[in-house]
Formats: structure tokens, C-alpha cells, sequence
């Protein structure tokens, strides 16, 4: 279904602004059409591609393809006159009823295009809201995407309703002038901003009770976020690392939800990995605002794994979107709740084995230092076929901090803290105390701070943080304390 996203009020004219309103549209012949500007950034193989990609995943069939060269836009209809006389006669030629501009638009320019061209006109951005519409299946994502479409929508409800100069015949003065088409306007964009309102305020609720269980299990866990292009692989890596079962496919937005699952590291060790939504170039900002708490997952991450689908021509434009993205998404964070330190990035190379050139690989891995190349479909052991181990020690390292050598004193009666020790620290020395166990352990940072957070009685000998520091004798003593 292409351009579902954009109807609001009774259209009426022309045969263009009737097929506006067809909702139920499977398939619709469309041409595609883009201006590039000097500082335009696109595949050069293959300028169409995405756009093409996004067009068919919402049922469109490409029957054609139109781009002008300019230095700036023009003003009125974003592209030429004479391109707009060619781009109709395209039309007419391949039977489109369709035109999908490859940028977002303004609706007065939609209704320049459409009044010459007489065909449907969407932008990028209707495109994408479109797709989301038709992928969204939790109660929060069909949220985000109804606000979206709304927030998209208000600023151009005038522009839907190009009848009402009919009705009243030009710019209506005086009083008494105002037509019917008019005062419907007004209700339409009054039931609009009433419906944003609902649609918000429930939205906040269900954000509210996510951020809170985000904040929670980064206390209790180190978290890490797979974040990077749409289709880049990243359902995939979750459901080879994790028993995730989120669903993947050779598709751009397959994944709409953030899915959060426990990851083993092996030697007691694990994570909570989370599968996000994927990025695209030009991103309507109303999306990127509304899908802010499926976000919030990568924000307050621990760690950030890239994929980056290496083998695309495209995947140097695709990187750079992402880390846009992501700065944009980062510096959000910061105005809202400031002081956190943004994570660690870490790129990796994904389907590396459809590389035709190990060269190519060479090459990232030199412009990107500590690039990991990977394949992220399981092989024979369960595992990622290419990286998995090295990606594996990566996060290892990050999970555990910094080691260190520490003594800690643990209730005997916590045996659950006990446990954790004795399974996921390396312990050089224990000694039973009474009521207590006395540790010398080698213990990463993170994985103290773990122990603390999820409510461990665990007393950190030596630490100032620890409160009262229990008298030290036998193999505990320091040489701080033979001083």
C-alpha cells in the first residue's frame, strides 16, 4: 500500500487527488524522481537504489526514473519546469499513477508537482511512514507510527484540501465568505490536534515504564546495544548470540521493536544484548522524535555494536548516516538528562565473506581501527561463521572493567553474592570468618559494580566508598597494613 499515510479530510477535483484517498492500494505503478544538489550525498552506482528498495517494500512497482541536476531547488516545485513537463510525459508513457520523490517535500511543492504532473505525488518521508505503518505490530510501535503520520500530516492538511479555493471562490473577505470546505479545515486540524494529544499522552505512558526498566537493567547488567543501517544484518547477529528469536529478513525495516535478551560470555559471564530499529538516510525527524524510547536502548547502552553491511557499494554513505544518527540521538540525551558518558562504538564488518576482494576488508580495517570483520549467520557450532570469538572478547572486556585485585567481605548468609564470586571472579584466596566469607579475588570494575547493584552485601576492604572497613589479619593483610 503506497501513500496510506497522508489522507486527512474530503478531498475532491481531480482524478489525481481521488486516488489520494484509495486505501487500499496493492500495487500501484510509479516513477521515481530526485534533484541533485552539490551537496547531495548517494550511491553513484546506483542513485536509485534505496528509494527503489523502499518503493517496492510498499508495494509499488518502479516503472520509471527521472533526476535533474541543479545548484539549488526551485522554490515552487523543488524541480525544473521543463524536468516537471518531462516527468508527466514519463508518466503517461509507462502508465504511473504514482511519483516518489527521493526528498522530503513541501506540501505547497506537492501541490505544484501534482497540479502539473496530475498524479499522486509522495515525498521520501510519506514513503517511509508508509512502510512503518504496514510493519508496526506492538502497541507502542503502532503508537509512534500514528503520531508520526500526524505530526507529518498537520502542517499539510491546507494542501489536501486544494478545493477550497473552488468552494469559495479564491482567498475568501468579508464575512459570510467562508464555504463549508473551509470550516472542515478547521475541524479536520481541530480532531488532529485532539488525536495527538491521546495518542501522546498514552505514548508517554508506555515510554515512561520503558525508561524505567532501561535504567534498571543497566544497573543490573552491562548493557549493549546492535545498532546501524536497516538491513544490515543485525536480527541476524541477535538471533545467533542470543535465543532471541526476533525476526529477520533480507528487507529493509524488518524490525520495528526493540528486543532484549541475556547473551553468555562464557565463564559466568553475560551481557543483555538488544536488537534496535534500523537507521536510513534522511530519516523523517518525526519518526526519529517519536521512536525516542526504542531508541533509548542504544543511548543508554554500556557498549555499541555497528553492523555495517560491508559488501553494499553503498556502505560508506550507510556508516555515516548512522553515526549521525546516533550523535543526534546522543545529544538529545544530553539536554534531557546530562552528565551520562556516551559508549564505546564498535564497528562491525558484517557478511564480510561476500567480499570479492579481501583488499576491500583491508581497507576498512585500516580506516577504522579495531574493526571487526564478521558473518553473522551461525555455523556448525551455533556460532557467528566469521568474528564470533573475537567479537566475543571484545564485549568480554568491556563487561567485566577494568580487573583488579581486591579483597571483599560477603555475609555467609548472602548466598547468592557468594555464588557470583566463586563463578564469574577468579578467586586466589578465600577464608571463612565467623559469619562471613573474606575473598582475594581478581574482579573487573564493571562486574563489582554489578554485584553491588543487585543487592550484594559485599564490603570492598580498603575501598572509602565501602563504609566500615572490617580489622584485616592472616593472608588478608596488606602490605597497606604491615606499614
Amino acid at each position: 500500500m503506497v501513500g496510506a499515510g497522508r489522507f486527512g479530510g474530503g478531498l475532491a477535483g481531480s482524478s489525481f487527488e481521488q486516488q489520494r484517498q484509495a486505501l487500499q492500494v496493492t500495487s500501484e505503478k510509479a516513477v521515481l524522481a530526485a534533484v541533485r544538489l552539490p551537496e547531495s550525498r548517494f550511491d553513484p552506482q546506483d542513485p536509485f537504489g534505496e528509494l527503489r528498495e523502499l518503493a517496492r517494500q510498499a508495494g509499488a512497482e518502479v516503472v520509471g526514473e527521472l533526476t535533474q541536476n541543479l545548484d539549488r531547488p526551485v522554490v515552487g516545485t523543488y524541480i525544473g519546469t521543463g524536468k516537471l513537463e518531462e516527468l508527466r510525459g514519463l508518466c503517461e508513457l509507462t502508465g504511473a499513477s504514482t511519483v516518489i520523490f527521493d526528498h522530503e517535500l513541501s506540501p505547497k511543492q506537492i501541490a505544484g508537482i501534482e497540479k502539473i504532473v496530475e498524479r499522486k505525488v509522495l515525498d521520501r518521508s510519506e514513503l517511509i511512514l508508509d512502510i512503518f505503518a504496514g510493519r508496526a505490530t506492538t502497541r507502542e510501535a503502532q503508537l509512534q507510527v500514528e503520531l508520526a503520520q500526524l505530526e507529518y500530516t498537520y502542517p499539510r492538511l491546507r494542501a489536501m484540501w486544494t478545493h477550497l479555493e473552488r468552494v469559495t471562490g479564491g482567498s475568501p473577505q468579508g464575512v459570510g465568505t467562508r464555504g463549508p470546505g473551509e470550516q472542515q479545515l478547521e475541524i479536520d486540524r481541530r480532531l488532529v490536534q485532539r488525536k495527538k494529544t491521546q495518542l501522546q499522552r498514552e505514548l508517554d505512558e508506555i515510554q515512561g515504564r520503558k525508561s524505567r526498566s532501561v535504567r534498571q537493567r543497566r544497573l543490573d547488567h552491562c548493557t549493549v546495544g546492535l545498532v546501524g543501517y536497516t538491513n544490515a544484518g543485525k536480527s541476524t547477529l541477535f538471533n545467533t548470540l542470543t535465543a532471541g528469536g526476533a525476526y529477520a529478513d533480507d528487507r529493509v525495516f524488518a524490525t520495528l521493536m526493540t528486543r532484549t535478551r541475556q547473551w553468555d560470555l562464557g565463564g559466568g559471564l553475560d551481557v543483555m544484548l538488544s536488537d534496535t530499529v534500523g537507521f536510513v538516510r534522511e530519516l523523517p525527524h518525526h519518526l526519529v522524535a517519536s521512536f525516542r524510547a526504542t531508541l533509548e536502548e542504544a543511548t543508554h547502552a554500556d557498549l555499541l555494536l555497528v553492523v555495517l553491511d560491508v559488501a553494499d557499494p553503498a556502505a560508506e554513505l550507510h556508516l555515516e548516516t548512522v553515526h549521525k544518527t546516533l550523535d543526534e540521538l546522543f545529544d538529545d540525551r544530553d539536554r534531557r538528562e546530562p552528565g551520562l558518558a556516551r559508549p564505546e562504538r564498535v564497528l562491525l564488518l558484517n557478511k564480510a565473506d561476500r567480499l570479492a576482494d579481501n583488499r576491500e576488508l583491508l581497507v576498512w580495517q585500516q580506516r577504522v581501527p579495531g574493526a571487526i570483520p564478521m558473518c553473522a549467520l551461525p555455523g556448525d557450532d551455533g556460532s557467528p561463521r566469521l568474528g564470533g570469538e573475537t567479537l566475543t572478547d571484545r564485549v568480554r572486556t568491556v563487561a567485566r572493567g577494568e580487573i583488579r585485585e581486591r579483597e571483599l567481605v560477603v555475609p555467609m548468609r548472602d548466598s547468592k553474592t557468594v555464588s557470583a564470586i566463586e563463578n564469574r571472579a577468579e578467586v586466589v584466596e578465600r577464608a571463612y570468618e565467623g559469619e562471613s566469607v573474606r575473598f582475594r579475588v581478581r574482579i573487573g570494575d564493571r562486574q563489582l559494580a554489578q554485584l553491588r547493584a543487585g543487592g550484594g552485601t559485599v564490603e570492598v576492604v580498603g575501598d572509602p566508598g565501602a563504609g566500615h572497613t572490617p580489622r584485616r589479619r592472616g593472608w588478608a593483610a596488606s602490605a597497606e597494613d604491615r606499614a
